[in-house]
């Protein structure tokens, strides 16, 4: 019987992993599809069309990198990395690539059952408690903001932004002029728990990520604006039209 909880691709060329994974997130509700390695996660991709996707960056034929690569030239699943390497700046490559997310090996299978069931909450359009909801368009110079689609064109041609990025983008929109620390938007974007120890790389990246597709110039942003010292926030006043 089909899941209707979604369907997770998880990608690993460890077998061990993959069937904990699969077993622990079928007991949970999730539909599981496996693959061993970066041409037959491609391969799987087409057939299963998941909702999210668990990729491992260290894999034969085509590593995780090439596979998140590809991925975002076509789609905007969610897609949660897994990193084995030491290196900071090996790890956050694959949120420049377009990943949502990461977890270092090893891992906690639980914590990323948390991960998956956030990120998947926000595909389904849930906003967090603390979130303004606005379901109208929401235009702010070149951009139109489409807040029940969950899409934004630019000059009338449409960006494509992944969920968690559109989400990010959400939250600060509806909250202009509100200044948010990397550890509150972790909460409200990522729903991380509270008062752990995180890396709040993942939210730098997003933000230059989004700067790079809404902002005239990146490099003087005019819209999200890092408040030093405290985090960022959307600094332009907006109209809504419902």
């Amino acid at each position: 019987m089909e899941s209707d909880k979604g369907r997770i691709l998880v990608v690993d060329d460890e077998a061990s992993i993959r069937r904990i994974l699969e077993t622990r997130l079928s007991m949970i509700g999730y539909n599981v599809v496996t693959a061993s390695d970066g041409e037959e996660a491609l391969s799987a991709f087409h057939v299963a069309a998941p909702d999210l996707i668990v990729l491992d960056v260290m894999m034969p034929k085509l590593d995780g990198y090439g596979v998140c690569q590809e991925l975002r030239k076509q789609s905007d699943v969610p897609i949660i990395m897994l990193t084995a390497l030491g290196d900071i700046a090996d790890r956050i490559t694959g949120l420049e690539l377009g990943a949502d997310d990461y977890m270092v090996k090893p891992f906690s299978p639980k914590e990323l059952e948390a991960r998956i069931a956030s990120v998947l909450r926000r595909r389904d359009h849930k906003s967090s408690a603390n979130t303004i909801p606005n379901f109208g368009i929401i235009r702010v110079g070149n951009l139109k903001i489409d807040m029940n689609k969950r899409q934004v064109h630019k000059n009338n041609e449409r960006i494509r932004l992944t969920g968690m990025e559109f989400s990010l983008l959400e939250l600060l929109v509806n909250n202009t002029g509100q200044v948010f620390s990397r550890l509150e938007m972790l909460q409200q974007v990522w729903g991380y728990v509270p008062g752990r120890n995180v890396d709040t790389r993942v939210v730098d990246v997003h933000i230059s990520r989004l700067r790079t597709k809404i902002e005239s110039d990146p490099n003087n942003p005019e819209l999200i604006l890092t408040a030093r010292g405290r985090g960022y926030l959307f600094q332009r006043i907006i109209e809504s039209e419902v």
